[in-house]
């Protein structure tokens, strides 16, 4: 069997409350913080005591607040383009809610599983998840799927700020409908009159990932029919376009997610100018451009001003033709700017100019921090083993295999570490030491790389060239993020410390690949991780896995993530 469903996690309430990773070493450079006692649009750099300046690896509000929702996975039928298909929603929608909070406050999000036949799980994307590996909600890694029938809880506090989304992590359902957003307010390094909030980005296919699985494992990535802004668009005479309505003179802050499964976009709304203030959770140097470069999985917060004539203009989602699946609707997946003056309509207007690129955006943090030197680094080669027929991605020269009823984190409460070779773990025993990981591959495809439980410092990015000791790293400042692009046939240099106890997932974030193995997890500060979790829930949660899947033959066809 495989999968169309939604979250499950390991539903504990975290024990009492979030502790704090002891302060990075080695970082430097800090800017003086700022003095700040409220937050508004005269001083959007503010938040509270708090500002832009603030080290949340080191610190970040506890507001006391809880931000709770509840969400029910269904099987359901929707068009989004309007052809009808099978579809997993949340709550009946697809995206599912938003999930709003503030820094510093804790989200609770309950999660109902009333899918026909499938388990699920939620992961919460890019949140670090400081000390609550369980929360983390991967299925095989930090807990077992949460049964149909079953429900499961997750508890998180809001440590980061700016944009993000959820997920399911049980196999293909992410791309099957169970997604959604996440806004945490926080401040901004430029001043904007409105939020619009979360624009999602997607490819979309007219049959379900399960049903086209056997043929992207034995054939290559199927073409995509249509791409969706913010779930939906025209497919020939049905659907409609995605718009949004604006005040001449008003600036607005879009809030960008790439949550395709095989599509790298560039967005742009034509003749107007995007200043980009944010990158995955990271605040940036603003910048403008006309244009933004999204990888799976990453997010961007960009603001624009409508300062041109009145009228109705393009947004544009255009795939990256070198790093994404083929698509019937390439420069046809469109969204409506319309000024509020004017009667909305069809854009008249003319694209942007572009370079087809798969680069992920130059960004520099506003908070600047340094890293060490390496002393030492994990080499991961990248591969594809085809020896059974099928695309099976492998890290040197293993492909990643887990299991949906033993997941990592309850071997580790339980002292079972002698881990198989599919497993793919690494063990990170140091605490709060600097982690150097090579990621470099011959193969001519791209792919967004993404770990969970931190985010890291992108120390080089290179194409068509080989990785050798000595090769020049960027130390100073570099980008930080949760999600970069590994190029063709090149290599990615990635460095954090390990200052987060817990079981983290490091994989391809192209559905299709995370899959068929292109996936491993890093068991960090092994020792501490069982005071962190509630044994009783995850076991809890397995017992009704393992007793489903006994019951209904379910066999595992992925692998486990």
């Amino acid at each position: 069997m495989h999968s169309t469903t939604l979250f499950s996690s390991l539903g504990a309430l975290l024990l009492s409350s979030i502790a704090f990773a002891a302060p990075h070493t080695g970082l430097s450079g800090l800017m003086e913080r700022q003095t700040c006692e409220f937050d508004s649009a005269a001083s959007p750099e503010c938040w509270g005591n708090y500002s832009l300046s603030t080290n949340w690896y080191e610190e970040a509000p506890d507001t006391g607040i809880i931000r709770e929702y509840w969400f029910e996975v269904t099987n359901s039928t929707a068009g989004p383009d309007g052809v009808d298909r099978v579809v997993l929603s949340i709550n009946g929608s697809v995206p599912g809610p938003t999930i709003f909070a503030d820094w510093g406050d804790t989200v609770v999000v309950h999660v109902s599983n009333a899918l026909e036949n499938n388990g699920t799980s939620i992961h919460f994307h890019g949140i670090r998840q400081n000390f609550t590996s369980q929360e983390d909600g991967v299925a095989s890694i930090t807990q077992c799927p949460a049964a149909p029938g079953e429900s499961i809880t997750y508890t998180w506090r809001a440590t980061q700020y700016g944009t993000t989304w959820y997920h399911s992590h049980f196999s293909l359902q992410a791309w099957n409908g169970v997604f959604g957003g996440i806004v945490i307010n926080g401040p901004a390094s430029s001043a904007y009159d409105e939020d619009k909030g979360v624009l999602f980005l997607n490819d979309w296919h007219h049959k379900t990932a399960d049903a086209l699985y056997v043929q992207a494992s034995s054939g290559g990535p199927p073409a995509a029919q249509n791409g969706l802004i913010n779930g939906t668009n025209t497919y020939g005479d049905t659907g409609s376009r995605f718009q949004t309505s604006v005040t001449s003179g008003t600036s607005y802050r879009l809030r960008l997610v790439n949550g395709a499964m095989d599509t790298m976009f560039r967005f742009g709304i034509d003749n107007h100018t995007l200043t980009v203030i944010s990158a995955d959770l990271v605040p940036i140097e603003p910048y403008t451009t006309t244009s933004v470069n999204l990888g799976i999985g990453q997010r961007y917060d960009v603001i624009v001003t409508a300062n041109q004539d009145p009228g109705n203009y393009w947004m544009r989602a255009i795939p990256q033709t070198t790093c994404s699946s083929s698509n019937e609707k390439t420069l046809d997946i469109l969204g409506i700017f319309n000024y509020d003056s004017v009667e909305v309509a069809d854009g008249t207007s003319t694209s942007f100019s572009y370079i087809d690129n798969c680069d992920d955006e130059a960004i520099t943090p506003f908070l600047p921090l340094t890293v060490e030197a390496p002393g030492s680094e994990h080499v991961f080669d990248i591969g594809l083993d085809t020896s059974s027929g099928l695309f099976r991605w492998t890290i040197n020269d293993n492909v990643f295999l887990s299991d949906w009823g033993e997941p990592t984190l309850e071997k580790v409460v339980d002292g079972n570490t002698s881990f198989a070779i599919e497993e793919q773990v690494v063990a990170l025993s140091e605490t709060n030491e600097w982690v150097y990981f090579v990621i470099e591959s011959q193969f001519g495809l791209h792919h967004p790389v993404h770990l969970h439980g931190h985010d890291f410092f992108v120390l080089a990015q290179e194409t068509s060239a080989t990785w050798a000791e000595g090769n020049p790293l960027n130390l100073v400042n570099p980008p930080r993020r949760d999600v970069a692009m590994l190029p063709a046939s090149g290599y990615l240099v990635i460095a954090y410390q390990s200052d987060n106890p817990g079981v983290w997932l490091m994989h391809c974030h192209i559905g299709w690949h995370t899959s068929q193995g292109f996936a491993l997890q890093l068991v960090e500060r092994e020792s501490e991780i069982a005071a962190t979790v509630n044994s009783d829930t995850m076991k809890q949660t397995c017992d009704a896995w393992n007793a489903y899947q006994d019951a209904n033959g379910i066999h595992q066809e992925d692998s486990g993530v």
